[in-house]
C-alpha cells in the first residue's frame, strides 16, 4: 500500500495571499481611517471599528480553517471548536465596550480630572 504525496504549496500560497490582503486593508483603512466610516456611529460605536473587528474574527477563523485543517472535518467538530471562541470574543467585545462607555461616562459628569 503506498501513499503518494499532495502539495499543498497552492493552498498554502492561497492562505498566505488572503491573509495578506485583509491585512493590508485593515492597515490602510487604520491610516487613511475614511470619514464615512469614521464618522458613522453603528450601535454605540463608529463603523471603521466594526469593520475591524469583523476582519479580525474572519482572519482568526480562517487561520484555524487553514490551519488546524478544519474544512476536512465534519460540522460537529467544527462548531464545537469554533462556537466557543466566538461566543467568548463577543462577551468580551460586550464586557469592553461597556465598561468603557461606563468609564466615559464618569470622566464627562463628575468633576474627576482627564489625567492621562
Amino acid at each position: 500500500m503506498s501513499h503518494e504525496h499532495v502539495s499543498n504549496t497552492k493552498r498554502i500560497w492561497f492562505v498566505f495571499g488572503l491573509l495578506s490582503v485583509v491585512t493590508t486593508v485593515e492597515v490602510i483603512l487604520g491610516i487613511l481611517k475614511p470619514d464615512p466610516l469614521h464618522m458613522t456611529e453603528v450601535f454605540g460605536m463608529n463603523l471603521l471599528n466594526w469593520i475591524f473587528y469583523a476582519l479580525t474574527l474572519f482572519k482568526a477563523y480562517y487561520i484555524v480553517w487553514a490551519f488546524m485543517h478544519m474544512e476536512g472535518e465534519r460540522a460537529s467538530l467544527r462548531w464545537a471548536v469554533v462556537s466557543p471562541v466566538i461566543f467568548l470574543v463577543m462577551y468580551l467585545l460586550f464586557i469592553l465596550l461597556i465598561e468603557a462607555d461606563y468609564v466615559f461616562e464618569v470622566f464627562k459628569t463628575s468633576t474627576i480630572k482627564w489625567n492621562f
